[in-house]
């Protein structure tokens, strides 16, 4: 399994394998890797050659600095899981930040046809273009045939596919489905620094998503909304931060249900200090 920190050297490697004539698919992440982020690397092999595994914490898609702080980083870890998986499919990148950034680590300015002002970009400042600008520049320095994304992060996906159509980005946007623990709770880094109580307590958020599905199906957006707020009023250990059931072509909150489109519901709580996402398809 090849590791590089040098976008020059990688550049160098993916194209000797398309030259001749590999298929190179592409899974980023911010490392503190679990079974969810195996499940997109094991898809991108079932379509590709090879796939590219970026590991890296980008520092200008963290609205909280503390949070940047506290991210876990396990690459060595990280390396050995890949490991298991395939020693010779994988190709690792896990830059510096100047080796993305150079001596400027600020984000480039996107507009995502309204996309990025829903749901997340309300509650974290700036974070999709952070998103945007290490997605474009990981594209632009891998070139990957297919990329991966969990749809976890839906509106995340949903942006970088709208990226994709605006810069005309030569990649094919792969959405993968929401990786579980048994018990329900989406597979997450941040999973490992909760509290054993709020661990015991967080897949109250997927029972409860199943909930408002059935509710949803004979019921208004706004009774399941109302619904969900009373449910989590009753959990001291989980506050809701929002719950919002959204159009999933324009992510925004649905006023009357139609029969013509489709929803989801989109749900972001804190267990402590930890933020935890989730979301399900409703129709």
């Amino acid at each position: 399994m090849k590791n590089y920190n040098n976008k020059i050297e990688l550049a160098t490697q993916i194209s000797t394998l398309k030259e001749k004539g590999y298929t190179i698919g592409f899974v980023p992440t911010m490392g503190a890797l679990h079974n969810g982020h195996l499940s997109l690397v094991n898809k991108g092999l079932s379509e590709n050659d090879f796939v590219v595994v970026s590991i890296f914490v980008n520092p200008t898609q963290f609205d909280n600095k503390e949070d940047l702080v506290k991210y876990p980083r396990t690459l060595e870890a990280d390396m050995a899981l890949l490991k298991q998986v395939s020693d010779d499919k994988i190709i690792i990148y896990a830059p510096s930040e100047d080796d993305i950034y150079g001596d400027q680590i600020q984000s480039q300015s996107f507009t995502f046809d309204g996309l990025e002002h829903e749901m997340e970009g309300a509650f974290r400042s700036g974070h999709f273009d952070g998103v945007g600008t290490i997605v474009k520049r990981l594209f632009e320095i891998v070139t990957p045939d297919s990329a991966y994304f969990g749809e976890k992060d839906f509106q995340q996906l949903q942006i970088i596919r709208k990226l994709v159509e605006l810069h005309q980005l030569p990649v094919n946007i792969v959405g993968c489905p929401i990786h579980r623990a048994e018990d329900g709770l989406a597979m997450s880094s941040r999973n490992a620094r909760l509290t054993e109580a709020h661990r015991d307590i967080a897949p109250f958020i997927y029972k409860t998503l199943n909930v408002a599905k059935v509710k949803f199906g004979t019921k208004s957006a706004k009774y399941v909304t109302d619904w969900v707020t009373e449910q989590f009023k009753k959990q001291p250990l989980l506050e809701l931060e929002y719950f919002i059931i959204a159009d999933i072509t324009t992510l925004k909150e649905v006023k009357r249900k139609s029969t013509k489109k489709s929803y989801r519901a989109f749900i972001a709580t804190y267990a402590g200090d930890i933020r935890l996402i989730d979301n399900i398809a409703l129709n």
